[in-house]
C-alpha cells in the first residue's frame, strides 16, 4: 500500500496532466503491474492472453472514472429520499416540513445526470451502486456532517460555481481515503486496488471542466487522447516481455557486485519496463522516461529503489551510448 505522502505527491501531479483518463502515467502503471503478474505467474509465453488482460484492465479503470462520477447522482437521490422520509413522518419538525433543498438541486448534479455521453456510459456499461447503498448512506452522512457541507447549505446566495466547488470537497475530503470505498472496491474489482487515487485525479480534473452552458453536451474525459497511446501501451508492454532477457542481462552487468535474485523483484520489473521504453519507444526523451520510471518506483518499491533505479539506468544509457547502440537524448 501506498503511504499517505506518496498517495499526495501522485495526487497533486496527476492534477496537472492531459485531459484524458488513460494518459502515459497510467499506462506505465499498468503495463508494470502486467509485466509483474507475468513473472510471478510465468506466463511470459502468453502474450496474447496478457495482453488482452492489459487492455481488460485499463478498461476497468475508465469504469472506475465512471462510477466515481455515478456517486454524484446516487448521492443526490439518497439526500431526496431522506428528505421525503423525513417529510411523512408522523409529527415532522419545522426543519423537516421546510428542508432546505440546495444540495438536491445542486445544479452540477442536475447537469451531470442529463449529460448524454454520461448517460450513454453508464448504460451500456451496465454500472450501478444499487447493491451498495450502505457506502452511499456512509458517504452522505459524512457530508451532513461536513463543515464546508454546512457553509454551503446556509450561505446567503448561490452560484453554479459554488455548487461545483461543494462537490470537488467532497470528493477531495470525503470520498478519498473512505475506507468504506476502498473496501467496496475491491470487492467489485481486482483491477481497482491501486486505481483509485489517480482516477479521482480525473473525476476532479472534469468537475473543474463542467461550464453550465454546455449544458447535456459537456465533454468528459475521453478514455485515450488518441490510438497513439493505446498503440504506446500495447509496444511497451511487448517489448518488455519479449525482450527480458537481453534487459536483465544488461541490468546484470550494471549492478555487477549483486546478483538479480538480490534485487527486490519490484525493482528488477521496473528496470525492465523502462528500459524497453528507452530502447523501443523512439518519442519518448531520456529525461522523461527517466523521471517517470523514478517516480513509479517511489510509489511500488523501497525508500531506497527510486535512487538505485537512477543510478542503474544512468549506467545502462552510457554504457549503450558508448556502444553507440542508443542515441537518443
Amino acid at each position: 500500500m501506498q503511504s499517505c505522502l506518496v498517495k499526495y505527491i501522485i495526487f497533486a501531479a496527476l492534477l496537472f496532466v492531459e485531459s484524458v483518463m488513460i494518459n502515459r502515467v497510467l499506462i506505465r502503471t499498468k503495463v508494470l503491474q502486467m509485466v509483474y503478474a507475468c513473472h510471478q505467474n510465468n506466463n511470459n509465453e502468453n502474450p496474447a492472453k496478457a495482453e488482452k488482460e492489459l487492455f481488460f484492465s485499463l478498461e476497468k479503470t475508465y469504469d472506475l472514472y465512471l462510477y466515481l462520477l455515478l456517486l454524484v447522482s446516487d448521492i443526490g437521490y439518497y439526500a431526496e429520499r431522506r428528505i421525503d422520509m423525513a417529510r411523512g413522518k408522523y409529527l415532522p419538525s419545522p426543519e423537516e416540513q421546510n428542508p432546505n433543498l440546495r444540495f438536491v438541486n445542486n445544479a452540477f448534479l442536475a447537469q451531470l445526470r442529463q449529460n448524454t455521453t454520461f448517460k450513454r456510459e453508464i448504460n451500456n456499461r451496465k454500472l450501478s451502486w444499487a447493491p451498495h447503498e450502505g457506502l452511499i448512506k456512509n458517504i452522505y452522512d459524512q457530508i451532513l456532517m461536513a463543515p464546508f457541507y454546512i457553509e454551503y447549505m446556509q450561505a446567503e446566495s448561490n452560484s453554479y460555481e459554488a455548487d461545483k466547488e461543494v462537490w470537488r470537497k467532497i470528493f477531495k475530503q470525503i470520498i478519498q481515503n473512505n475506507s468504506y470505498l476502498e473496501e467496496v472496491l475491491e470487492e467489485k474489482s481486482i483491477y481497482w486496488n491501486d486505481d483509485l487515487d489517480i482516477v479521482l485525479t480525473f473525476v476532479l480534473k472534469t468537475v473543474k471542466r463542467f461550464e453550465q452552458s454546455n449544458g447535456a453536451n459537456q465533454a468528459l474525459l475521453p478514455m485515450y487522447r488518441d490510438e497513439s497511446d493505446r498503440q504506446y501501451a500495447l509496444d511497451l508492454f511487448r517489448a518488455s516481455i519479449k525482450n527480458a532477457e537481453e534487459y536483465r542481462s544488461m541490468i546484470t552487468k550494471a549492478v555487477q557486485n549483486w546478483e538479480l535474485e538480490r534485487l527486490a523483484l519490484m525493482d528488477l520489473i521496473i528496470l525492465q519496463v523502462a528500459l524497453a521504453e528507452i530502447m523501443e519507444i523512439k518519442d519518448i526523451p531520456l529525461s522523461v522516461s527517466f523521471n517517470e520510471y523514478i517516480d513509479i518506483a517511489k510509489s511500488y518499491s523501497t525508500e531506497k529503489s527510486s535512487l538505485f533505479i537512477n543510478g542503474t539506468l544512468d549506467h545502462i544509457v552510457r554504457e549503450l551510448k558508448k556502444e553507440n547502440k542508443l542515441f537518443k537524448v
